[in-house]
C-alpha cells in the first residue's frame, strides 16, 4: 500500500518550518534567497498554499495559482480556470523516493476535479529532478526555455 499523503492549508504558524525548508540546499538552489512567505502569501488569494504530509509528517510545500492573475504571465494564453503549480520537498532525506510525483499527481487530481482544464508549471531548465517528476505526472514541455520576471523557466503543461 502506498504511503499516505495528505494536504492541509499552510498558515502563518508554518512560517518557521517553511523558512527552515527554504534553507535546505536543494530548495534554495531553485527557489533562491528571497523569502516568498508572508501573511499575504499564506493568507491572500493569489496563491493556494498547502503543507504536504507523509504519514502525518510535514515534508513538502505545494501552491497553486491562477496564471491570469499577473500581467504578462508566461501561461496567460491558457484557458480560464487553468492552474499553475509550484512545490518543493523540504526534507532532503525524502528526495529521490517518488514522493514528489505522488503528491503532485494527488494535487493535480483535485485541481482537475475542481474544473481546471490545464495545469502548468515552470521549472528552471537545469532542474532535471523537477522536470523528471513533472514528466512522470503527465506534463510536457510547451515551449523553449525563456527568461521571465520570476527567473529562467521551462514551460510545461498538463491538459486534463
Amino acid at each position: 500500500m502506498p504511503a499516505r499523503i495528505t494536504f492541509r492549508p499552510a498558515t502563518l504558524a508554518d512560517l518557521p518550518m517553511l523558512r527552515r525548508w527554504l534553507a535546505v540546499a536543494e530548495v534554495a538552489r531553485w527557489w533562491g534567497q528571497d523569502d516568498p512567505f508572508d501573511a499575504e502569501a499564506l493568507e491572500g488569494t493569489r496563491h493556494v498554499p498547502h503543507i504536504v504530509s507523509l504519514e502525518g509528517q510535514p515534508f513538502a510545500y505545494i501552491q497553486d495559482y491562477d496564471p491570469h492573475g499577473w500581467p504578462d504571465h508566461p501561461f496567460a494564453h491558457l484557458p480560464p480556470g487553468s492552474r499553475g503549480i509550484d512545490q518543493f520537498i523540504g526534507l532532503p532525506e525524502l528526495l529521490g523516493q517518488g514522493h514528489g510525483p505522488a503528491f503532485i499527481r494527488a494535487r493535480m487530481a483535485s485541481l482537475y476535479a475542481a474544473g481546471a482544464p490545464v495545469i502548468c508549471t515552470d521549472p528552471h531548465p537545469d532542474n532535471t529532478r523537477a522536470i523528471s517528476a513533472y514528466t512522470k505526472c503527465g506534463f510536457t514541455i510547451s515551449g523553449p526555455p525563456r527568461d521571465t520576471q520570476w527567473g529562467r523557466i521551462l514551460p510545461m503543461e498538463a491538459p486534463a
